[in-house]
Formats: C-alpha cells, structure tokens, sequence
C-alpha cells in the first residue's frame, strides 16, 4: 500500500474512533451542564448569587466544556490530516496520547490547577450516570492511547527531529511561509539575547522592533486600506506563537498594536482609523493599553480615573497599574471615567492618548504624569509600570468613536481577539519549554547514558507535545471562528484558558527535566518559568476566565 494511502487509513481510523468518543463526551457534558444548572438557574436565567456559591461547579463545568472542545478540535485536525495525506507516525502519537489522557482526565478528575482538581460528583453527576455514557470507544482510547511505549517512541521521534515543530499544523502554504519567516527571525535576532535582555531587566532593542515592522507584525490583521496586510487572525496566531517561542516580550510587542488596532478598526471615526491605523501599521506608532487601576483588576465597573472636558481636551486623573510597555509608548489606549455621575460601565469612554517616548533616564516627558517601574520576575522586555495622571491632556478629537459612554462596550469588542492571542503566546512558551527541556534531556548523561533514556523524563516531555498540539488546535480554532464573524468569546476564553495552564505546566516540567540547573539563572529554562507563570493571571485570571465561560454556558438570556 503507498505510503500516503497508509496514512490516510490510519488517520480516518482513529477519526471514527475519536468521533465515537467525542459524542460519548458530548452527552456527558450536557448531563453536567443540566446538573450545574438546576443549582444555579431558574428558567435558565443564572442567579448570581447561586452562581458564586457554586463556583467550584460552574468552573469545573467550564474546564469540562474546554476538554469536550479540545476533543472536537483533535478529531478535526485528524480529519484534515488524513485528507492531506499528511497523517505520520507522530501525529497517530500525540492524537492518541493526548485524546486517552484528557478522556481519562474527564472521567477522572480534571486539573483546574496544581491544588485543584474538579471531579465528575462536583457537576452532581454520580458514578452510575457517569458509566452509563462511556462507550467501548472512550475505553479503548484511556486503555490504549497514553501508554509508556507510546510515550517513549513519540520521544525517540522527537529527539530524531527536535527542530521541527511537534506535529503538522494543517496550515495553508500562506501561513506555513509566514511561520517559517518567523521562526528563523526569532532564532536569528531574539533566541540569542533573549537571556540577556531578561537578566538585565533591559528593553527589546528598538532596532529589533523595526525589524519586526518590516516584516510585518504590526500590520498583519489591519485592513489594506489602512496600510495593512489584511491578513486573519490564524496569521496573528502563527506570528505571536513563533515569536513567543525566541521570547514572550518579542510575541507580547504585537499584543499592543494589535488591541490599540482592533479598537480603533471597530469602533473608531473613519478619521480616527485614517490617522492612527497606517501609523501602527508601519511600526511608527508604537501603542500601549491603559486600562486596569490599583484595586480593581477585573473589576472594570469601579475604575475611578477620570477626564474631565475643557474645551476641546479632557484632563486626566487618576491612577494606573500594571501598564505594559508604556514609557516608549506613542499613543495609549486609555479608559477613564468621563461621567461621574455613571456608576459602572456606563459612564467609560476610551481615549487615545497621544504622549512623547521616554527612555530610563526620563521615563515620561510630558505634564501631568509620572510613573514608578513595577520589578517583575518575568515578562520583562517591556517593563511594567504603575502611572499618574494629575492633569495630562488629551485631545478632546481622540475620543475614541467621537461619543462618551461607550468606552466599555467597544474594549469588550477586543478581548476575543486579545483572549486568542494570548493562548498563541502561550503555546509558543510552552513550544519552548518542551524544546528546551529535550534538548538537555538528550544532552545529559547520567548514569553512562542519556536522561531522556529514562521514563519519568521522556514521559514528561511526551506530555508537554501532546499538550501543546490540543492547545493549538483550539486556539487555531478560535482565531478561524474570529475570521469567519462568528461571535467566538466562548472558544476564545476556552483556548485561553486551557493554554495558559499547558505553558506553565510544560515550563514546570522543563524545570524539573533540568534538575539544580533548571533553578539557574544562567539557563533559559528559568526565564521560560518565570514568563509562563503570568499567562495564568492577565487577559483575564483563570479563574476569571472560566467564571466568564460557565456563565456564557449555563445563562440562556446570552
């Protein structure tokens, strides 16, 4: 039989036996969700009060919708596969590792974090309802698919071939040439310094983000009109994974074009988006976002900075934190309170605030505000800090859209797409963890031969691969939903959150694989610990995000 043949046999094999399984699932969470709902709901409207009682219940049905979505996604990338031919020895590996632990994790008890795992009895689903749904298919999948001799080939493959990604992508040639160009980017020009850059606390080289303008980072998903590529946001996935991978400071440098270009493409004048759009584009404008307040975090409705309108400007006061990248900065992305009168989210509006660079030395030469550098321990490159705002004038015309109240609703307008490339971002920290983490396990000797020889350690790194090839099929998912129109904050949270928790997981494990080196600050697996750690915390803590996902679950008037 010709190879291709071979593989498109093996593949749409285990398509019909993942589709079983996933529709076996699918029943198992729709007994869940009924079981959550009849202690939160009435006439399926949530209870809010019921909802935050049962929190550990409505977020385990969410890390449980996330699981079922995973697996719909993997019989999907399967599908594609065997169409293409494409279906190797590797692939059948992490299809069928990754499948038979998360159905096993189903069953069992799936981790909502290290300390936390949520059990099929805390849905309200007792054992005999939970039997009843598993079919010979889920068994089969738990009983044959993360075994030690899978785990342990899938391994030796790596180690044959470790430069290449884990598992094709089933991209188009667009997006394989982009994911090229980028690799060999961040492997040239942020790979080698990344280290540096992260033990000395110093900012990306400017000369490195105009590189990256040229290649097109800041423009991929702005419309030609605007001086863009007009590429989806599959692309901006590709781009933020591969440059998350040389470094989470290089990757998180288009996080700020992109949030600033989604809010002024969405709800922008059309003179808003003729100034500011082929600005970003071109990497002349360099954006920041300015919205979370000391003691507020996800609690947007009580942000207390306000502008105050004088003529034609608003005077800024107030405070800021957690402000990424904002001394060299051109413009902010600012949420104030322009309406005290407003209680909540009504009374928002953005702005966007044009403001001078800074360097070290000046931070930030303009009137009216001042800042003070937040030490981190990772996601440095960029430099966080808390601001002031005693004064500082904003244009009355850069109020974003041209209306008041409305600043809110049009910063809820990003957060799908800001949600999906934060997942990216952590797939390409987990991506390096897992290269990292194989590249010394193949390295070191112990014992007169290799670690990765040994289980506990090529087990570890099986894990990280299969983990890392889920949470890219869900978040590939959710960008292609994004392009598509559809309303996609479900999946986009989904992606998210089961990312986030995979990029520390695999940086954990790469920790561990090094041993006392992996506590050094000379090697980057360190730096990978310490950058896959806030992952779980900003664009929405996990908790916050499976908060948001349950409700969209179980609330019938969404």
């Amino acid at each position: 039989m010709p190879l291709a043949a071979s593989q498109m046999s093996a593949g749409h094999d285990i398509v019909a036996t993942l589709g079983d399984a996933v529709s076996a699932v699918e029943s198992l969470f729709g007994d869940a969700r009924r079981a959550v709902g009849e202690r939160v709901a009435l006439e399926g409207r949530v209870i809010s009060r019921a909802f935050d009682r049962e929190q550990r219940a409505t977020h385990g049905l969410a890390w449980l919708a996330t699981y079922v979505e995973a697996l719909r996604q993997l019989t999907a990338y399967a599908r594609r596969l065997a169409d293409m031919g494409a279906f190797g020895e590797d692939e059948e590996l992490l299809l069928r590792i990754g499948a038979g632990e998360y159905l096993a994790q189903i069953v069992g008890g799936i981790p909502m974090s290290q300390g936390e795992i949520v059990r099929l009895s805390d849905l309200g689903l007792p054992a005999a309802a939970v039997a009843a749904r598993i079919t010979p298919a889920v068994e089969h999948l738990i009983a044959t698919g993360n075994t030690a001799a899978r785990r342990a080939r899938l391994v030796e493959l790596m180690r044959e071939h470790r430069d290449a990604t884990v598992g094709a992508c089933a991209l188009d040639d667009t997006l394989d040439s982009i994911r090229d160009e980028m690799r060999k980017f961040a492997e040239d020009q942020v790979v080698p310094y990344a280290q540096t850059w992260h033990l000395k606390n110093q900012y990306i080289p400017l000369e490195v983000i105009a590189q990256m303008s040229e290649l097109g980072v800041f423009s991929l998903t702005i419309p030609e009109d605007y001086g863009g590529m007009g590429l989806g946001k599959e692309s901006m996935c590709v781009v933020s994974e591969e440059l998350s991978r040389g470094y989470i400071g290089v990757g998180s440098l288009g996080t700020r074009s992109e949030i600033a270009a989604e809010l002024i493409l969405s709800s922008g004048t059309e003179d808003q988006k003729r100034k500011w759009l082929p600005k970003i584009a071109s990497g002349e404008v360099l954006p920041t976002a300015v919205f979370t307040e000391p003691n507020t975090g996800s609690d947007l409705a009580s942000l207390k900075t306000r502008a105050v309108r004088q003529g034609d400007v608003y005077r800024v006061y107030g405070n800021k934190t957690w402000i990424t990248h904002p001394v060299r900065a051109d413009l902010m992305t600012l949420l104030v309170r322009t309406n005290p009168a407003e209680t909540g989210y009504r009374g928002l509006s953005m702005l966007l605030a044009e403001k001078p660079r800074g360097d070290d030395a000046n931070p930030f030469p303009v009137n009216g505000m001042s800042g003070t550098e937040i030490e981190v321990l990772g996601y440095r490159g960029m430099k966080e800090y808390e601001i002031a705002f005693d004064g500082f004038v904003v244009k009355a015309e850069n109020l974003l859209g041209g209306i008041e109240g409305l600043g809110f609703k049009q910063l809820m307008a990003t957060f799908e797409a800001a949600r999906i490339q934060t997942a990216a971002r952590a797939i390409g920290v987990a991506q390096a963890a897992m290269e990292q983490a194989l590249a010394y396990a193949t390295a070191r000797l112990q014992f007169g031969e290799p670690i990765a020889n040994f289980p506990r350690v090529s087990d570890k790194i099986a894990m990280m691969a299969a983990e890392i090839m889920i949470a890219r099929q869900l978040t590939y998912y959710a960008a292609r939903q994004k392009d598509s129109g559809r309303r996609c904050d479900l999946e986009a949270g989904m992606a998210k959150l089961l990312a986030a928790r995979v990029a520390w997981a695999a940086a954990d494990n790469a920790v561990q694989v090094h041993g006392g080196n992996g506590f050094a600050v000379e090697f980057p697996v360190s730096r990978i610990l310490c950058d896959a750690r806030i992952l779980n915390i900003f664009e929405g803590a996990a908790e916050i995000q499976a908060q948001v996902i349950a409700r969209r679950l179980l609330d019938g008037s969404n």
